[in-house]
């Protein structure tokens, strides 16, 4: 393969489309520029189809000036994939955004890897084989970016996973990350799949990642605790830390430690709180308990806007004051918590509206053709 590759599409709304790869990607990029491609989204390039004529010239000189520099030409069967995860979006419930993403560079697609929350197809395709190119698909309201990349070594299918929420950290190689699908070349049938097969794996996954790492914050808290035989110096009533705290010391060490923890609660736990319904439940006793820890995470969520806001002085003692008792209850009730939001699978989102597919057959993709 040429150090340096273009790769022709076509898309309904801006006509040719062409894509710059490979290691020396700048140079099918010079030539792209110099043979009347204009440069557009996520930095693919296009001309445009509404002359003919001049497409079919421009396309001429882009074949000749590539071979003159020893750039491959290749053209894909494949229609555009912005336009792809555009029609699948559409039909998709919720509002959902699309962006088109290049790895040009080879190495570039490595970087998706950390956080290509996946145990299927797709992350193995991203490790394994070239991906120049895929769509990513947003859901802002539920925090979920789907990615959409050609099938490889196929010619008929997407691969179609998923990127884990920005507050889980680097997550390859999870064996309890859902697992991508394979999806048909057609609209209608690709987000059916997704939100009836894919989305409700994905999001139980989700829900039971931040019971974890809920229960690891707490249990990380309870445990240098106890290493440091703190849990009954420090403890007040049914063994949690009492407000009588001091600011400094080995003592104040800890407390900025079980902190730190604390934020994986706070931001995971309202979720999951929200979700919780102890009265349908085998505990409904559970219902006052709840309640206490929700209104410690609102005391919790001041504290983070308190630290945060630079004209505010918070001093370490008073920080103590305040932090403890939050964290003391949940140390008390976590348990019953966690048990609560295991009990509380989330809803499955409901399935699109879809219209009835035309008869007649899928189109056979072809080949890609070389120039």
């Amino acid at each position: 393969m040429a150090d340096a590759q273009v790769t022709l599409t076509y898309s309904r709304n801006i006509g040719v489309v062409a894509i710059a790869t490979g290691k020396h990607y700048e140079s099918a990029e010079k030539v792209l520029s110099a043979t009347g491609f204009r440069r557009g989204e996520a930095g693919t390039y296009h001309v445009s189809d509404r002359d003919e004529a001049a497409a079919r010239e421009a396309l001429a000189r882009l074949v000749r000036s590539a071979r003159a520099s020893g750039i491959e030409v290749a053209a894909s069967s494949r229609r555009f994939i912005g336009d792809a995860a555009r029609d699948i979006a559409r039909l998709l419930p919720g509002q959902w955004d699309t962006q088109v993403e290049i790895y040009a560079h080879p190495v570039w697609q490595e970087d998706l890897l950390p956080y290509l929350w996946d145990n299927g197809d797709l992350a193995h395709a991203v490790r394994t084989a070239r991906i120049p190119y895929a769509a990513t698909l947003t859901n802002r309201a539920s925090d979920t970016t789907l990615l959409l990349a050609e099938r490889p070594g196929h010619r008929l299918g997407y691969l179609v996973g998923a990127f884990a929420p920005e507050a889980f950290g680097e997550v390859d190689g999870d064996p309890r990350a859902p697992r991508s699908i394979i999806v048909l070349p057609l609209p209608g049938p690709a987000a059916q799949a997704i939100t009836e097969r894919y989305l409700p794996v994905y999001e139980r996954a989700v829900h039971e990642r931040r019971i974890t790492m809920v229960a690891e914050a707490l249990g990380l808290i309870r445990s240098e605790l106890d290493a440091r035989h703190e849990l009954r110096a420090l403890s007040g009533a049914d063994g949690v830390p009492s407000a009588g705290l001091g600011s400094s010391g080995p003592e104040a060490g800890v407390l900025d430690r079980a902190w730190r923890e604390f934020l994986t609660v706070v931001y995971h736990a309202p979720v999951l709180l929200d979700r919780c319904r102890p009265q349908a439940s085998p505990w409904p006793q559970d219902a006052e308990v709840l309640g206490r820890l929700a209104a410690a995470l609102l005391t919790a969520q001041e504290i983070c806007d308190d630290l945060s806001n630079t004209g505010a002085v918070l001093s370490d003692d008073e920080h103590h004051q305040r932090s403890w008792p939050v964290i003391a209850t949940w140390l008390t009730h976590g348990n019953s918590f966690l048990r609560q939001a295991r009990a509380a699978a989330p809803s499955p989102p409901p399935a699109p509206a879809l219209p009835s597919p035309p008869p007649r057959a899928l189109p056979a993709d072809g080949p890609v053709h070389r120039f």
